[in-house]
């Protein structure tokens, strides 16, 4: 049981970390109505008002892909490498929010690099379940044979 608690937690924490940050953009969203008077349940208001609440409903809808991704990439891959793509995504994630808060244009190279993270955390899952299926039902361990070959 320890073992596990130990290989989940950097999982764990970055799981934390961005439910956390969807709370902060959240947040944002009510300071916002109440900086620019949009009563709920109104989206529309001012050009600024407009760019938090899409900034925080395009983090809101990207989230659980991120989530499955994290966790299956983690449990299958790699939980380091899989951690570690998850502060990325969620530091990403924070500048394209801050940078869509302020203008359209600053939303871009962040919204780029969390899209990158994404795919690299669809290929580690990819490849981890892949090796798990050849492990498990085909009896073929392709890491190992990778391994004793070099």
């Amino acid at each position: 049981m320890q073992q596990q608690v130990e290989t989940m937690l950097a999982l764990a924490a970055v799981t934390v970390l961005g439910v956390l940050e969807q709370a902060y953009f959240s947040l944002q969203v009510i300071q916002a109505r109440r900086k620019f008077s949009v009563a709920p349940p109104t989206t529309a208001g001012p050009p600024e008002f407009e760019r938090v609440f899409r900034a925080q409903a395009n983090c809101s809808e990207y989230f659980p892909l991120f989530i499955i991704l994290l966790w299956t990439s983690g449990v299958f891959f790699h939980q380091g490498v899989s951690a570690v793509c998850g502060l990325l995504y969620l530091a990403a994630r924070l500048r394209y929010f801050h940078g869509y808060s302020q203008s359209v244009q600053q939303r871009l190279a962040p919204l780029y690099l969390s899209a990158q993270v994404l795919w690299l955390l669809i290929g580690c899952s990819s490849l981890g379940v892949l090796l798990a299926f050849c492990r498990l039902h085909l009896g073929v361990d392709v890491v190992r044979q990778i391994s004793a070959a070099l």
